[in-house]
């Protein structure tokens, strides 16, 4: 528990079923209960389809559970007006495996384009994708199409876009699997990086060498959820 008895996420009793078709019923998540402390890095681990993506998408307010409660610094999501969602939205930055960059955006614009509703002038969107890309060691692919670039560069080009809001909370879903060893070792460095600058990452992954880097490390089987 935190020094000061809080958490920036907590799941109560959380639980999500989808229905497949007009009679199946999937039980993705059944009664997971978990705290996650601001400027930890927690790690969900688990077999494909244990549950992993659907905690990461209700605990980022992406989805809403089926029954239970995600709370954010102490309030129930759920009691959110819209405008509340997407203020706690814009405090949190994801990445995703398939990396989700769209093919006729320039790299500039995929990593900045979610700041266009926060009323952000071109010129300042160009020049923060511009450090961001420095950053990451990508500074030559700013007017790249995502086609132009290897599967390491576009995830490192996700993560630039999860940062472009300057988010507290980053959730990353698998972000190694479709890596190859030396790509993967650059996006989790980054993120051990991100994680000591402060920020609360959230990882799900099977990768032993990611699960290495988390304070806090569950695992999930059959949607039901226990700390490692």
């Amino acid at each position: 528990m935190p020094a000061d008895g809080t958490f920036i996420l907590e799941a109560r009793h959380l639980s999500k079923s989808f229905r497949i078709g007009t009679a199946r019923e999937v039980r993705a998540l059944q009664e997971v209960s978990m705290s996650i402390a601001a400027g930890s890095f927690c790690a969900l681990t688990g077999p494909s389809g244990c549950g992993k993506t659907t905690l990461l998408a209700l605990l980022g307010a992406l989805e809403r559970p089926t029954s239970g409660q995600v709370l954010f610094q102490g309030r129930d999501l759920s009691v959110f007006s819209d405008v509340e969602l997407a203020r706690a939205r814009r405090r949190m930055g994801f990445v995703f495996q398939e990396f989700s960059l769209v093919p006729a955006l320039r790299v500039w614009e995929n990593i900045t384009y979610p700041l266009i509703p926060r009323g952000v002038p071109r010129a300042d969107r160009y020049a923060k994708a511009q450090a961001l890309l420095e950053r990451f060691t990508l500074a030559d692919r700013l007017l790249a199409r995502p086609k132009e670039l290897s599967g390491g560069e576009q995830q490192r080009v996700a993560l630039a876009r999860a940062l472009a809001g300057d988010p507290e909370i980053i959730f990353a879903d698998e972000p190694t699997c479709n890596l190859d060893p030396e790509a993967a070792a650059i996006v989790l460095s980054l993120l051990q990086v991100l994680h000591a600058e402060g920020r609360t990452i959230i990882l799900a992954s099977h990768e032993p060498r990611a699960l290495e880097l988390a304070t806090n490390v569950y695992e999930l089987d059959k949607g039901r959820l226990a700390a490692c």
